[in-house]
């Protein structure tokens, strides 16, 4: 019989965000160096993507799990598929022999 594994990962991106900072912005409130206003700027998430790398996923724990645990775990993780019927919620474990189409 077969078994299932929960492996959990990070999965990790390098951000770049090329900010414009005033030529005033040490003269308010809160006076700072521009690097601290372009980070403030990134901090309160209002900037635009410039561009991104994928850096690779790290394994941060692996686990057996039964087959009647799979359908509460995806109910936690994924709340807005719980209108999903149990068949539905067992495609998304990856199968034996599968292959990625990418």
């Amino acid at each position: 019989m077969s078994k299932f594994v929960l492996v959990e990962t990070l999965s990790q991106y390098r951000m770049r965000y090329v900010i414009e900072v005033p030529d005033n912005h040490n003269d308010g409130e809160c006076p700072c160096t521009a690097i601290q206003w372009a980070e403030d700027t990134v901090t309160m998430e209002e900037m635009k993507e410039f561009s991104q790398k994928w850096i690779g996923e790290t394994i941060l724990g692996t686990r057996e799990i039964s087959k009647k645990d799979i359908i509460p775990l995806c109910d936690e993780d994924n709340d807005y598929l719980k209108s999903w019927t149990k068949e539905q919620k067992m495609n998304l474990v990856t199968p034996i022999g599968y292959k990625s189409e990418d």
